[in-house]
């Protein structure tokens, strides 16, 4: 796929950074459908091109960080010979390498989450409760709620069953469903209806 194809899922702007980080490397891009369990993907291939899925879905500014991350991943490996660990240390600072370099592509209200973000990237997207809040502002319902948003002893609605909040742990809340009794561990940004 020629990088120029990219241009539909981009923000402005972008095109320099992709075609530096890019190089020389034979990598197959593929734009995915919507995936439920990950954003985007990386892999070396066995003819040694690499190849990196990005779900098509994604907010112009989303789809590029997530292409980031990927590509962070393609150039720590390149550079320490596949000798290093997934989200290692070497990838993390290549991928706050990258982030800073190409800060201003994002918009003004998300270059202090990117920045914040930088400081200690995480393999996971989902563990920035910032991002996922910018990324997803629009997708919410005025009946939902962050799970965290709500109080102890508190009655919410996920997925068609009802619950209630016994207790905040250390990150996360241990909630009964009552409907069938049994206790559930829920992150604090699920997405629930306040009953």
């Amino acid at each position: 796929m020629s990088i120029t194809v990219l241009e539909k899922y981009l923000p402005e702007n972008t095109l320099p950074f992709l075609k530096k980080w890019f190089g020389d490397f034979y990598i197959h891009i593929k734009i995915t459908r919507g995936r439920n369990s990950k954003l985007g993907d990386y892999r070396r291939m066995p003819d040694k091109s690499h190849q990196i899925t990005v779900n098509s879905t994604l907010q112009p500014q989303l789809f590029f960080f997530v292409l980031t991350h990927e590509l962070a991943h393609l150039i720590a490996f390149e550079k320490h010979d596949f000798r290093i660990a997934s989200h290692g240390l070497e990838w993390k600072n290549t991928f706050r390498e990258m982030l800073l370099e190409s800060i201003s592509v994002y918009d003004d209200d998300l270059k202090p989450i990117i920045l914040k973000f930088s400081k200690s990237p995480k393999a996971n997207f989902a563990a920035s409760p910032d991002l996922v809040k910018y990324f997803h502002a629009e997708d919410f319902q005025d009946e939902e709620n962050y799970i965290e948003d709500l109080k102890t002893g508190e009655s919410f609605r996920y997925r068609n069953m009802r619950y209630i909040i016994e207790e905040k742990l250390k990150k996360n809340y241990l909630c009964r469903n009552l409907d069938n009794g049994k206790k559930y561990i829920f992150k604090p940004l699920a997405r629930v209806e306040k009953i």
